[in-house]
């Protein structure tokens, strides 16, 4: 039974990591046949689809009556992303910190955060907030649009790289569409068969989904994110590793639950709303004097951030 319902979760993210980017390449590309800034695709098309794993499994989760998998979800990623991922690539390689992550970046992920912990204080997430969150974003990505093209930021330098496609000819075009196809049921297998096998884990442990939530799908929707970092670190290119972290973190909350909410009500429990999310608030606050001291972030900063998320996860499961 456990063996069973760990493999269709480790079959489940699989699938879902591949149909994320098989959606993002097909989506980009006839996008960007149609003349469309590689700018404007990045932090919209791309910026979306990488998302797609954490909000299709939002969604099964909140439809499916498991409220605390979804927000433990998108808190643990969070967590994960400035915790573990971060401090594992510090680790490897330092990582220089622009202006751009402490003016812009930075009070935007913190003041996402703050929101969401307010306004969750009730107990849930109803459709005029997930309202709000969506139209903050719709703004925050106006915002980054309008700057970049102001100062000539080019779609590269804020870590997009898309390859435009030099030909509009049919085959090519039905074969993005086949991949944008492919990818949109991956993510619905992918994501079904993951909160499932989830949930029937947690209940074969005997532990909690917010526990479930906030370490094993949390985790497993980061792996992206973590190997591109670590991978980034090795070749010592971090230095658009911390503003893509904290743009994640913004989209998590912003687009996940925005949307998540529009489709159901988001309960939140009063452990994940007095314990997670206190976490998630205290690491981002962590990081603001870490990324101004040194203007980087240096191996044993990494460390600390590192054994932060060993004890909040082993805090967790005791």
């Amino acid at each position: 039974m456990a063996l069973n319902n760990t493999l269709l979760l480790i079959i489940g993210l699989a699938i879902l990591i591949l149909g994320g980017d098989l959606l993002v390449r097909g989506a980009s590309r006839i996008a960007l046949r149609f003349k469309i800034s590689p700018l404007v695709v990045g932090v919209t098309i791309v910026a979306f689809g990488t998302s797609s794993p954490e909000l299709l499994i939002s969604i099964q989760a909140a439809l499916s009556g498991s409220p605390d998998i979804t927000m433990g979800n998108v808190i643990g990623s969070n967590i994960c992303n400035l915790a573990l991922v971060l401090g594992i690539t510090a680790l490897i390689a330092p990582i220089p910190v622009n202006s751009d992550s402490i003016k812009i970046d930075w009070p935007m992920t913190m003041g996402s955060a703050l929101l969401l912990y307010f306004l969750v204080r009730e107990g849930f997430v109803n459709d005029y907030e997930g309202i709000m969150f969506i139209v903050l974003l719709i703004i925050y990505i106006v915002f980054i649009i309008r700057r970049s093209r102001k100062n000539n930021i080019s779609a590269s330098e804020i870590g997009i790289d898309l390859e435009v496609p030099t030909d509009n000819d049919k085959k090519n075009l039905v074969k993005d569409i086949l991949l944008i196809i492919i990818g949109g049921a991956g993510l619905y297998f992918g994501s079904d068969w993951f909160v499932n096998s989830a949930k029937d884990l947690a209940i074969y442990m005997g532990v909690s989904e917010r526990i479930v939530g906030v370490t094993v799908v949390a985790l497993g929707t980061s792996l992206p994110e973590l190997v591109t970092s670590v991978v980034a670190a090795f070749k010592k290119e971090t230095d658009l590793a911390l503003g893509n972290l904290m743009g994640s973190n913004i989209f998590n909350i912003l687009s996940i639950l925005g949307i998540t909410s529009l489709i159901a009500e988001i309960e939140v429990s009063s452990i994940i709303l007095n314990s997670d999310m206190i976490w998630m608030l205290g690491i981002t606050l962590v990081i603001m004097p870490m990324m101004v001291i040194n203007k980087r972030i240096d191996r044993y900063e990494g460390l600390i951030l590192l054994g932060t998320y060993i004890f909040y996860t082993v805090n967790v499961i005791m």
